[in-house]
Formats: structure tokens, sequence, C-alpha cells
């Protein structure tokens, strides 16, 4: 896979997990709230590894 399909990839990785956690923390369900939170910041330095390689 190249660069940009990856990065569309975590970006993409990134919008539907921020779905989620807001959903999640919107049915008062912290723990599923913060697992996706920490799904979004390994995605997030996934997408700077790509970037920046």
């Amino acid at each position: 896979m190249n660069a940009r399909r990856l990065r569309v990839l975590y970006a993409g990785g990134i919008a539907l997990n921020a779905i989620a956690l807001v959903a999640a923390a919107a049915e008062g369900a912290t723990l599923y709230a913060g697992t996706f939170g920490l799904v979004i910041v390994y995605l997030g330095v996934r997408y700077w590894m790509v970037s920046n390689g």
C-alpha cells in the first residue's frame, strides 16, 4: 500500500472512532469512550509516522 492510501485509511479510522467516542460518552460508557480515545491516539501516531516517513 502506498502512503497516500494509508493516510486516507488512518484518517477514516480516526473519524469513525471519534464518532464512536462521542456516542459512548453521550451514553455514559466511560470505559468504551476511553478505549476509543486510545485508539484515536494510536491511529494519530501511525498517521504521523506515515506522513513523515
